[in-house]
């Protein structure tokens, strides 16, 4: 038996709680995992509060992040006692996830501990750490580098945001931060931000091109913030866009792109090849001040999750949260 948060759904009633299960409920795969720590990330907080229809079928267990030792495989990658990471591939909307003391799955999902790493970091870390550095490495093969002037970061105090500003900084980067929480300004620089701005200034419908700022950007906002970053970028800069905090929509004009050669770069963190990953995984753990971890995390319990996911939505959550999925 172990614990787990089960997420089910009868008629209209939609719930979130704290289980115990029988290891012969678990889906197929052919890597058993003993999990260690999970986080919670947007997507967990939908899938827990029900606010976004993430979830393709029920039960399930959410948690889009995990790390954990193999307890079982078939898979000619991985024996028993083997440490190993999983972002994405579903797992938590189609597939039971890492919110649970036990997960079974596809071993292809699955990376070896990253080296230089423990369990704990790589879920400190976890994909908002990792979808940070993919958007870093996607601006540096288009031909982005530190002297190419200023980097902005949107949404700069959620997870993402706050990985991208430390990265950069530590790849020599000058980071503007935009958030909405401008009492996190001081948090911010910490972590690298050279300047913090108001979300507002870009967050409202703009001119199809403005004034030339940023040589690059990141940004996990989308809509109209996404709009206003194309139209305020240098010739031949780019941004990495990897969210939708804010929308869907992207309510821009072809001008940004045909007059000053800027491009749009999407990032999708959730299927990529292996040894993709094992490369962003490897950039991360030489990239990282790992004490940065410490500012940027805070640690809770299985059964925390379920509140902390109500906190998400309401902003009360900066930086990243470690599930202990063991206490």
């Amino acid at each position: 038996m172990f614990k787990a948060i089960l997420v089910t759904k009868d008629s209209d009633t939609y719930s979130a709680h704290v289980t115990e299960l029988d290891d012969d409920r678990l889906p197929d795969g052919d890597v058993l995992i003993d999990v260690q720590y999970s986080t919670l990330n947007y997507k967990d907080g939908l899938a827990i509060t029900g606010k976004g229809p993430v979830v393709r079928s029920f039960p399930m267990v959410p948690g889009i992040d995990l790390a954990g030792t193999v307890a079982k495989s078939s898979h000619p990658r991985y024996s028993v006692g083997d440490a190993v990471v999983l972002n994405g591939w579903g797992v938590g909307e189609q597939h039971w996830g890492g919110l649970a003391q036990r997960a079974r799955l596809n071993g292809d999902w699955l990376i070896p501990l990253p080296t230089g790493l423990t369990l704990r970091q790589t879920m400190a870390v976890g994909t908002a750490g990792y979808t940070a550095m993919l958007c870093i490495l996607a601006l540096e093969r288009y031909g982005i580098h530190a002297d190419r002037g200023e980097v902005l970061v949107t949404g700069a105090s959620g997870g993402v945001g706050s990985f991208a500003i430390t990265l950069l900084a530590r790849r020599g980067y000058r980071v503007v931060a935009s958030t909405g929480k401008l009492e996190e300004a001081d948090y911010l620089k910490q972590l690298g931000a050279v300047e913090v701005i108001d979300r507002a200034s870009l967050g409202a419908p703009g001119k199809p091109l403005q004034k030339e700022r940023w040589a690059a950007a990141v940004d996990s906002v989308g809509g109209h913030t996404l709009a206003n970053v194309c139209a305020s970028l240098r010739a031949d800069g780019a941004v990495a866009a990897c969210g939708l905090a804010q929308g869907m929509d992207l309510p821009a004009t072809v001008a940004p792109f045909i007059l000053r050669g800027v491009s749009l770069l999407g990032v999708n963190s959730v299927t990529r090849p292996f040894e993709e990953r094992q490369r962003a995984w490897q950039a991360l753990a030489e990239t990282l001040d790992l004490a940065d971890l410490d500012t940027i995390t805070r640690e809770i319990g299985l059964a925390e999750a379920i509140p902390a996911a109500s906190d998400l939505f309401a902003g009360r959550v900066r930086g990243r949260i470690v599930v202990d999925v063991n206490r």
